[in-house]
C-alpha cells in the first residue's frame, strides 16, 4: 500500500488521468496523501509574468490548470496537498521525489515516438531514469 504519493502535473489532459490513477492507489487507505506537484518552469517564468499583469493573477492561473487535477482526487475521496515548485521540471520533480521519499510517484505522458522522444526528450523519461522511487507513467 502506498502512503506518500506524488502526483506530478503540468496542467494538461495527461495530468488528469494521471491524478485519476493516484486516486485509485490512494484509495482505501486513510493513511495515503497525495502531494500534487506543478513546476512553474523558469523559461516560461517571464513571459507568464509579463502576460498576466501581476504574480497574484499568475498564481490563480496556476491553480486554475489544477483544477481539474484537485477535482479528480476529491472525487476519488482521498486526502491531498498542493505544492507550487520553481524550476526545470525534470530535475525539480526528481530532486523533490528524491528529498521527500515518496512511496511512488505518478506523472502523465504525451505518449511521443521514439524519434520525438529522442530529440525532444520528456518530462516523464527523465524522471523515470533519476528517481528513486517507482514511477507510475500513466499514458
Amino acid at each position: 500500500m502506498y502512503k506518500r504519493i506524488l502526483l506530478a502535473v503540468d496542467g494538461s489532459d495527461h495530468s488528469v488521468r494521471a491524478a485519476k490513477e493516484a486516486g485509485k492507489l490512494a484509495a482505501g487507505s486513510s493513511e495515503s496523501q497525495v502531494t500534487i506537484v506543478f513546476v512553474a518552469d523558469h523559461a516560461n517564468a517571464k513571459n507568464e509574468v509579463l502576460h498576466s499583469g501581476s504574480t497574484m493573477e499568475l498564481d490563480l492561473q496556476r491553480r486554475k490548470k489544477l483544477q481539474p487535477v484537485e477535482e479528480a482526487l476529491a472525487t476519488a475521496d482521498v486526502r491531498y496537498k498542493v505544492e507550487i515548485l520553481h524550476g526545470t521540471p525534470g530535475p525539480t520533480i526528481v530532486d523533490y521525489a528524491n528529498k521527500e521519499k515518496f512511496d511512488i510517484l505518478v506523472i502523465g505522458s504525451r505518449g511521443l515516438n521514439s524519434l520525438q522522444e529522442m530529440v525532444l526528450g520528456s518530462v516523464s523519461h527523465k524522471v523515470v531514469k533519476r528517481a528513486d522511487c517507482p514511477v507510475l507513467i500513466v499514458k
